[in-house]
């Protein structure tokens, strides 16, 4: 089935998702994009990595675990 991610890479775009985060992975949204739209990489930057982790609860376990390290 054609579709216009399908069509942009059988034309030889690389599409790359510039926001990834952890809940993306666990729920299965990134295999998603990756099996159905066509991603083929990720990008993120410190910007959005700051505010995953001042937001979401996705990393606090892991923050804590390396703080009382």
């Amino acid at each position: 089935m054609s579709t216009p991610t399908a069509d942009l890479s059988a034309a030889g775009v690389s599409i790359w998702l510039d926001d990834l985060s952890r809940e993306r992975i666990n729920s299965g949204a990134f295999k998603h994009l990756i099996e159905d739209r066509n991603v083929v990489g990720v990008t993120t930057n410190p910007s959005i990595f700051a505010a995953a982790l001042k937001k979401g609860e996705s990393y606090a376990s892991q923050v804590g675990a390396l703080a009382e390290a």
